[in-house]
């Protein structure tokens, strides 16, 4: 791996990233962990985006973060699994 890549990566702040695409190879168990650790992060956010009881301002963090969650598992699931977690804009 080109280390310096990662340290220039490293000290550049978000705005001077953009949406630069970063690759990433897995193998099988990896690709299955990374599934589940989507999937687990996907439903606790929808829990939290249904209680009520939490500050509007943290639930549209939640909500930001739940799309860019989203579009990673997107890449791994089957349009069936997609749609368990595909939601609409309904925490107001």
């Amino acid at each position: 791996m080109n280390t310096a890549f990662f340290r220039y990566m490293h000290k550049m702040t978000d705005r001077e990233r953009g949406n630069r695409m970063i690759g990433l190879l897995l193998d099988e168990r990896e690709s299955k962990e990374l599934d589940y650790i989507l999937r687990k992060e996907l439903d606790e956010m929808l829990l939290d985006l249904k209680d009520r009881r939490i500050d509007e301002n943290i639930r549209r963090a939640i909500d930001a973060r739940y799309k860019v969650i989203f579009r990673m598992f997107a890449r791994f699931a089957s349009p069936k699994e997609l749609s368990k977690y595909a939601r609409h804009s309904q925490f107001k």
